[in-house]
């Protein structure tokens, strides 16, 4: 029987349940490891159908890279279960490791066949993307002048290199996340920043309005 957690006092009561049994061995174990793979699977079902809309991933597929994650997860769990110390409950921790996989096995699904360029940026498919008027073209296609302007202007090479991979070539977050070598929360934080400087010089065009660029 493996050697439980230092702090197990401190954990909740479920979760304390949770650390025994998948230490027990035997036929407890055995069982225990079969019913956190049930929940790490309809965990990793519901992440790639929220994200397999981007990939044009449907059906078999889409359930197989489900499987891939809930498995991998699993292992590295039970890897793992000795790391565990009851900042959370135990499947609180044990989710986020179903989740990282979904991304990585998400991210490198779309890299194998690509539907959109990493590089290179098309600026005439945001006035379908975005629904502009066909009737106002005259209008829009000012802004996007002053828009392309700005990213090229404005931003440094990371933030325009991934404004233009998300904004203009649709490359899903987790994809970009695994060509960057970099997280989901450097991407949101770089789009930020990305957004806060278009804004202000959109504002200084007099593209919008000023007191709303400085609000953002």
């Amino acid at each position: 029987m493996d050697e439980m957690p230092a702090t197990r006092a401190s954990v909740d009561v479920e979760s304390s349940e949770w650390l025994r049994v998948l230490t027990s061995g035997g036929a407890e174990q055995e069982a225990a490891v079969g019913r956190l793979h049930g929940l790490l699977l309809r965990i990793a079902r519901s992440e790639v159908r929220r994200r397999g809309v981007r990939l044009r991933v449907t059906g078999p597929e889409l359930d197989d890279l489900a499987h891939q994650a809930a498995a991998d997860a699993l292992l590295a769990i039970t890897a793992k279960i000795g790391e565990f110390r009851g900042e959370s409950r135990f499947t609180t921790w044990a989710y986020k490791f179903v989740i990282l996989e979904v991304s990585a096995k998400v991210g490198r699904h779309f890299w194998r066949n690509p539907a959109v360029p990493f590089e290179g940026a098309d600026w005439e498919c945001l006035p379908d993307r975005f629904g502009f008027d066909p009737a106002r073209e005259a209008e829009w296609r000012d802004l996007l002048a002053a828009l392309r302007r700005a990213v090229e202007e404005k931003l440094t090479e990371r933030q325009r290199r991934i404004f233009v991979a998300v904004v203009l070539n649709g490359v899903p977050l987790d994809a970009l996340v695994l060509q960057l070598g970099s997280n989901r929360n450097a991407i949101y934080k770089t789009m930020f920043e990305a957004r806060r400087k278009l804004r202000a010089a959109l504002a200084a065009y007099g593209y919008v309005d000023n007191d709303l660029s400085r609000r953002s």
